[in-house]
């Protein structure tokens, strides 16, 4: 496991299009028909980091909580899926998060992104420019801070109430984006 920092791409960036399959429905996504209303919330995250492990519910929770709000959320998972068995579309196909989870195959989402580690967040508004990019919260494997998804929260909920997004955020950790060879 390489503990990966998020690059931070800069405030204000659009959100790069996308059409990518979610293996649990067999649909092909894109994002302009995934966008919200208020916001998009982009994922990186995989099945075997044990950083996504360890927020796993709470990114359940947190796709339940916000079903309504008119953010959309989507998860993509870009890694290695041969190196990675655990990552392929069968294993993503287990998965029962209350959004789509798609495969980023040949990681090219991923790259136009830079996204770096899993989990890996980006939160765009209405006009699908980027306000947040950063942690989900302060807990991580080992340590004993709760997993609340405080940090992704204060930003969801400022988006929402159509208030601004604290500027100061903090990069997410994670394990590194498996690329291929």
């Amino acid at each position: 496991m390489a503990l990966t920092e998020s690059s931070m791409m800069t405030l204000g960036t659009v959100a790069p299009d996308f059409a990518l399959n979610d293996p649990r429905d067999g649909k092909r996504y894109a994002l302009e028909e995934l966008m919200g209303e208020r916001g998009t919330l982009v994922m990186f995250i995989c099945n075997h980091c044990p950083f996504v492990k360890h927020v796993e519910s709470a990114l359940v929770r947190l796709g339940e909580d916000y079903r309504r709000s008119g953010i959309a959320l989507v998860a993509i998972s870009a890694n290695d899926a041969d190196a990675y068995p655990e990552d392929s579309p069968e294993m993503m196909a287990q998965k029962r998060y209350p959004f789509p989870y798609l495969y980023d195959a040949d990681q090219q989402v991923a790259r136009a992104y830079g996204a770096a580690c899993t989990p890996d967040f980006f939160l765009f508004d209405s006009e699908l420019r980027c306000v947040y990019r950063g942690q989900f919260d302060s807990a991580r494997p080992g340590n004993d801070a709760p997993v609340t998804g405080a940090d992704l929260r204060r930003a969801l909920e400022a988006l929402r109430h159509g208030e601004p997004v604290d500027k100061n955020q903090k990069p997410s950790i994670g394990c590194n984006i498996k690329w291929k060879a």
